[in-house]
Formats: structure tokens, sequence, C-alpha cells
């Protein structure tokens, strides 16, 4: 009789050992071209599409349009010469601004 202890420990390896071999590097096969690294030939299991069936969308229509125009260019703002005058008791010369 196995004790569950024993048991346990047999089922660990085991599991250990099924990890080691699946995780082995191996030549890369099909299930239809010999099987997965042992030799088993398992068909893959399809439960459903993992995504929805795709919707195309109509094109939108093509429209020939001319180019807009070019950006507007202009010429930052010349600077004006302010003639003498007063501010308050204070005179202050004529100036560039």
């Amino acid at each position: 009789m196995v004790n569950a202890k024993r048991l346990a420990s047999m089922a660990a390896v085991l599991g250990l050992a099924v990890v080691g071999v699946t995780a082995m590097p191996h030549e890369a096969k099909a299930w239809w071209r010999g099987g997965f690294g042992v030799g088993i030939v398992v068909p893959p299991v399809v439960v459903g599409p993992a995504y929805p069936a795709p919707y195309y969308y109509p094109a939108p229509p093509v429209v020939y349009a001319p180019p807009p125009p070019p950006a507007a260019y202009y010429p930052p703002p010349g600077r004006v010469w302010v003639a003498p005058h007063w501010e308050g008791p204070n005179w202050v010369g004529g100036h560039w601004s």
C-alpha cells in the first residue's frame, strides 16, 4: 500500500520530469508532421475563435481636391520712430520703439 506522502512525492518527480522533457529544446514540428516532442500525434483543440470575425468597412470615396494654399508669410513688424514728448514731468527724447 502506498501512503499519501509517497504518492505526492512520486507525482512531484513525475511532474518535474514532464516539465523537463517539455522544456528541453528540440526541433519544431507541427502536429501533423510527427507530433510534439516525443512523437505524440494529437491534433490541436480548438474551442472557438479568439476574436470576432473581421468586419471590412467600405473605403472612403476618393476625392481629388486641390492642395491647400501655402502658409502665409508675414514679415515682422517694422520699428516705429517715437517723437520726443513729455511723460508727466519728464521729457523723453525721440527713440525707436
